[in-house]
Formats: C-alpha cells, sequence, structure tokens
C-alpha cells in the first residue's frame, strides 16, 4: 500500500514531467510541494526504495512503470471527481480542485469505474485537462495558447493551464470560461499585452501571461 503522501508526490512528478517534457528535478518537487528540497530528496530516496521512482542525486526523477501506473490513476481520479462536482453538484471550477484532492484519494477501483459510467466516460475535466480512461490512455486534441495566436485570429476556450483559485477567479470577472470564444485584436509590443474581444462583445486587456495560459481551438 502507499500512503496518501507518496500518492502526492508521484502525481507531482507526473504532472511536473508532463509540463516540462523532462527529467523532473527536486527542486522542482519540493516548489510543487511547497516544501523543502530536504524533504522532497527524502521522500524521492524512499519512493526510488518502492521502486515507483529512479532517482539519482543532480541528474533528477522519473517515475517506474509502477510508479506511472499509480499517478496516472490518481490524475484519473481527480478529474473524474472534479467532473462530478462541477456538473452534478454545480460548485465553480475555481473550488472543485481542493476537494477533488481530497476524494482522489478513495481506494476503490470500483467506485471510479462507476463513477466515470455516472458522468458517461467524460474525455476533459472544468478546466479541460484530459481525464485518462481505465487502461490509462488520455484523449488528446490540437490546441493553441491565445499568446501564439496572430491578431485578427480567433479560438474557443478548450482549457486552462493555470488552476489557481485566483487565476480562475480573475476569468470569471473578466467572463471567460470553456467555451468563451477569444479574438486577438491587438498585440501590443509596448508591454506584450493582448487586447482582446470575448463573445464578440466583451473588450479586454491581458497580460502576456494571462494569454499563455488560455488555451483555444481555433475557428
Amino acid at each position: 500500500m502507499y500512503t496518501q503522501a507518496e500518492e502526492n508526490y508521484l502525481k507531482a512528478i507526473f504532472k511536473i514531467a508532463e509540463r516540462e517534457k523532462k527529467s523532473v528535478s527536486t527542486n522542482a518537487v519540493a516548489g510543487f510541494m511547497k516544501t523543502s528540497a530536504a524533504s522532497a530528496t527524502d521522500m524521492l530516496q524512499r519512493l526510488s526504495e518502492k521502486k515507483m521512482v529512479t532517482y539519482e542525486k543532480y541528474k533528477g526523477v522519473f517515475l517506474t512503470p509502477l510508479g506511472n501506473r499509480i499517478a496516472i490513476q490518481l490524475v484519473r481520479k481527480h478529474r473524474l471527481w472534479e467532473v462530478f462536482l462541477a456538473d452534478k453538484l454545480k460548485f465553480a471550477w475555481h473550488q472543485v480542485h481542493d476537494l477533488a484532492e481530497m476524494l482522489e484519494h478513495i481506494d476503490s477501483e470500483e467506485l471510479i469505474n462507476r463513477l466515470d459510467e455516472f458522468l458517461q466516460y467524460p474525455k476533459f475535466d472544468p478546466h479541460g485537462d484530459p481525464i485518462p480512461n481505465a487502461e490509462g490512455k488520455f484523449t488528446l486534441r490540437s490546441q493553441w495558447s491565445v499568446a501564439e495566436l496572430p491578431a485578427g485570429s480567433s479560438g474557443v476556450l478548450i482549457g486552462v493551464k493555470e488552476h489557481d483559485t485566483d487565476f480562475l477567479e480573475y476569468l470569471n470577472d473578466l467572463k471567460i470560461r470553456l467555451g468563451t470564444q477569444i479574438k486577438v485584436v491587438q498585440k501590443v509590443s509596448y508591454d506584450q499585452s493582448f487586447r482582446i474581444l470575448t463573445d464578440g462583445r466583451f473588450d479586454h486587456l491581458i497580460s502576456k501571461q494571462v494569454a499563455g495560459n488560455l488555451l483555444v481551438k481555433k475557428v
């Protein structure tokens, strides 16, 4: 069996590797987990002893097939619970993450399979992240950040890179959510900000960082 802390570390390593596409450093893990490098090192050594990661000092950490399988199942449970909380219990998208963090550790394969069936096998969570199926396979799709779009082009919001509560509440204030149509009106050379038009009527000026966190399907 694995402790909740061990599971959290495995999921953290998976998500960092997914984002950065390279080996994961101890400092990156410590930063993600909001702990010290020494504490992260201790946990990585423990996970290595349990054959869930391969870890070499100064070279980073990789998930083993066992660690990867555990991490993917945690991601699956987390994202399915987010769908349930948002779609069935009507929680807002900035509220579901912390609740799903607790629910993902319920150790019942039958429960999560029934939840998947009840939700009619969703492919993406409320933030637009792909949900792996029971075999651990993700649904992939083409997507671009708003920062990559040339002026005059448009896309429909299908995901966000950042799940921070403050960021999602900021998007709520701008009435930006999944399904919102975003047109890049202007890229401001002075500060690299973006003037956008949402749903054909709301004019906003957003930073380059915000534009980079908005993922769209081109239209």
